[in-house]
């Protein structure tokens, strides 16, 4: 709590204010010239102002952490927090923005309307369905990155650590069946990085059972994922769709595996349980039967950590000066994060970089202005 108190961050001077010149250049009547140049030329914003560097951390409070609808005021320290890590990994400056209300169109309107001030916008913390339509639009609408990380920077993370997994147990992607528990923001957003990787078995799992073309939803995320997953058309719970499968990923709930579903599943399987702070599956209990074990958590080996993925990606976004962070770039940061880690090194309790391995920022900003550049969407090539 006392490293809570008065928030964790504060505004810094990049030069000093000494003397009335100094006061002249940094306000009126020098910082006309300035304003002038970028009314000329729009794009000084990014050589002159702070949008070069600056992230905005937006969140309406619906789905924090593992504790629901707080409310914008009570979502504000983990929003802080988000900036902090954007400073310390990649110093980006970051500005945490909560906003009391869960309307989608007047948070788009809202973000919109701050988008002059940023170089990119990260979303956090928001409720599913809402998130997948409010960063689409925004994505549609604005000429900046929009990234929500709960969705993709899970997805990038979960690819590098599966990509490593899959090494360690001599498996290929392709031929793999992959069960996911969990059909929210950030299962979805898993499973369609995971197709665009290669997967090709791939069963969406939620509450009322294996998502599946023959099934009809009220839901339309659901009929739109089902279009592209369970290619066998599978039905059942959990413990009916796990039995063969080389991988489970669970962002769902507490216990929701048994040692009766790892007996099940092939053999070597690799398990991601991420619930947080309780995972799926205890690692202890699931350790006999698992050949590679990975949690959300910081106790254990292998954790699948998104301060792994968002600084660097949107420092490759921002120095290339990017108006998107596209599927090219997302695929880039996940392999560049898997590469940290050198083969001879792989095991099974390290098939993922910590996250203070100096490495892993500048390999993924590389790695993401390149792809940037190569797809279309840098206004700068950083090559």
């Amino acid at each position: 709590m006392n490293l809570h108190k008065g928030g964790k961050l504060e505004t810094t001077l990049k030069n000093p204010i000494l003397s009335k010149e100094d006061l002249s250049k940094v306000y009126t009547p020098g910082v006309a010239k300035v304003c002038q140049a970028i009314a000329r030329d729009q794009n000084q914003a990014y050589e002159l102002t702070t949008k070069k560097n600056t992230v905005a951390v937006i969140s309406d409070g619906t789905a924090v952490l593992g504790l629901g609808d707080i409310g914008p005021k009570a979502a504000m320290p983990v929003m802080e927090g988000k900036a902090a890590l954007f400073k310390q990994f990649a110093d980006v400056d970051a500005v945490p923005i909560c906003l009391d209300t869960k309307d989608t169109e007047e948070i788009i309107s809202v973000v919109k309307a701050l988008a002059p001030t940023f170089g990119g916008i990260n979303l956090e913390d928001i409720s599913s369905p809402r998130c997948f339509e409010i960063e689409k639009r925004l994505r549609d609408e604005l000429d900046i990155p929009v990234f929500h990380d709960d969705q993709h920077g899970t997805a990038i993370v979960v690819l590098a650590g599966l990509l490593n997994a899959l090494k360690v147990c001599d498996k290929n992607i392709k031929d793999v069946k992959i069960v996911i528990n969990g059909c929210g923001a950030a299962g979805i957003s898993i499973s369609k990085m995971l197709l665009r990787a290669g997967a090709v078995n791939l069963i969406g799992v939620d509450r009322q059972g294996a998502i599946s073309r023959n099934i009809q939803y009220d839901r339309s995320h659901w009929s739109d994922f089902a279009q592209i997953t369970n290619p066998n058309m599978e039905n059942g719970k959990l413990p009916d769709v796990i039995k063969g499968a080389d991988v489970f990923i669970g962002v769902s709930a507490p216990n929701m595996l048994k040692v009766e579903d790892l007996q099940n599943m092939a053999k070597d399987p690799i398990v991601f349980a991420m619930a947080n702070p309780t995972p799926e599956i205890d690692p202890t209990i699931a350790a006999p039967y698992v050949k590679v074990m990975a949690t959300g958590r910081s106790d254990f080996p292998n954790q699948i950590n998104n301060v792994l993925c968002f600084p660097g990606i949107f420092r490759g976004a921002l120095d290339s000066e990017a108006t998107d962070i596209n599927d090219e770039m997302k695929l880039a940061a996940a392999e560049a994060i898997s590469s940290v880690i050198d083969p001879a090194d792989l095991n099974e309790k390290y098939i993922i970089p910590d996250a203070f391995d100096t490495r892993v920022v500048e390999r993924i900003r590389k790695a993401v202005a390149e792809a940037a550049y190569k797809s279309g969407v840098a206004r700068k090539n950083l090559l």
